[in-house]
């Protein structure tokens, strides 16, 4: 039987460019906002567009919170795209106004010290060793981003005793630098749009459902 992958439906992101790149793969989607169906589905993604507060609000109206913690704690995947990569992180700080996120990692989106913002375009990634999500991918190879905010600094501090496995972090750079992305056992996270990345994209989202039981 195909995978079946739920894109989760709370009022902000990309849906239909989503569904239509990731049904590419040969799976089933489903766009949906039903708590059950994104608990059952075999991958769970989250997008994002807009304001951090307002991708917050529109998750907690459908308990998206509680669904993505519910997945991660049975070990069931989790992909979050742009904002839905943000809210994934302990607060967000916009035009002075702090919201709580998911608070999966710890850690502040805030905006970017850069001198042209948004960061609209097209950027390499520094990934690193032992990547799944950008495996066969080159270090040139280029994503598509459209933000102003983001992680500026990787606060999840590594286990001292070694048993638990770190996160691996990838960088971009648009004036200083920002998470790109993150892969943390079943919960994957970019701040770049796979959906809207070309072949690259398609790679990553490939290598994402890889990971998909």
């Amino acid at each position: 039987m195909a995978k079946s992958i739920v894109v989760l439906d709370y009022g902000s992101g990309n849906l239909r460019s989503a569904e239509r790149a990731i049904a590419r793969h040969g799976v089933d989607v489903t766009v949906t906002s039903d708590f059950d169906a994104a608990l059952a589905a075999d991958g769970l993604v989250v997008p994002g567009v807009g304001a951090f507060e307002a991708c917050m609000a529109g998750l907690l109206k459908i308990r998206g919170e509680r669904i993505i913690g519910r997945r991660l704690a049975g070990g069931r995947p989790v992909l979050g795209i742009c904002v839905g990569m943000q809210i994934l992180f302990a607060k967000g700080v916009e035009h002075g106004v702090t919201t709580d996120g998911c608070d999966e990692w710890p850690g502040t989106v805030e905006r970017l010290s850069a001198p042209v913002l948004p960061h609209m375009g097209w950027n390499t990634v520094d990934a690193p060793s032992g990547s799944r999500l950008f495996a066969g991918l080159d270090a040139d190879t280029r994503f598509y981003f459209v933000h102003s905010y983001g992680v500026r600094t990787w606060e999840l501090q590594a286990d001292p005793m070694g048993n638990i496995k770190p996160p691996l972090v990838t960088w971009a750079e648009h004036g200083d630098r920002f998470v790109a992305a993150v892969e943390n056992g079943p919960l994957c996270a970019t701040q770049f749009h796979p959906e809207k990345s070309g072949d690259a994209g398609a790679r990553l989202l490939e290598n994402w459902l890889a990971t998909v039981d």
